[in-house]
């Protein structure tokens, strides 16, 4: 490992813990310039296939997945560490089907009802481009059940 500050490629981990994510986080320590930075290492496995709609097949990529999910939480009172969780979550359920390919579809159903259950306007702001809503009339059929839900538990 080379140390990003001086280039010096000694360095001794200090502290390993592992992570929600399937990776390994190190804290490492440069025997040069003695300055600490965390590496993070990833189990290699072989590349899952999202099945786009248009029947296109391109390697799962969860950086896509987090934008996603980061754009539907803007402003709102979510934190990293939760939609670390969710994306974790999601990228676990398609580890343990264990399928080389998956529909996108599929992953955006493991995200909308995630949110749904995490906040209630990030999940409709998901819905909005996930659904594809061309007018209000899309929203009011998405958020129909969520209101109900709140009339029924108001008249409890």
């Amino acid at each position: 490992m080379h140390c990003p500050f001086c280039q010096h490629d000694e360095t001794k981990v200090i502290d390993s813990r592992t992570s929600q994510d399937f990776s390994i986080r190190r804290r490492r320590q440069c025997l040069n310039c003695e300055r600490r930075f965390s590496t993070y290492e990833r189990i290699e496995e072989s590349p899952v296939k999202v099945i786009k709609k248009d029947g296109s097949r391109v390697p799962f990529d969860r950086d896509r997945i987090r934008s996603g999910i980061e754009k539907a939480c803007y402003k709102r009172p979510i934190s990293d560490e939760q939609i670390d969780r969710l994306l974790g979550d999601v990228e676990a359920a398609i580890q343990e089907d264990g399928l080389r390919e998956v529909p996108s579809r599929q992953i955006g159903e493991m995200v909308f009802n995630a949110l749904r259950e995490l906040d209630k306007v990030a999940f409709v702001r998901f819905a909005s481009v996930y659904r594809e809503f061309q007018d209000v009339n899309d929203f009011v059929e998405e958020l129909q059940p969520i209101l109900d839900d709140r009339s029924r538990s108001s008249l409890d």
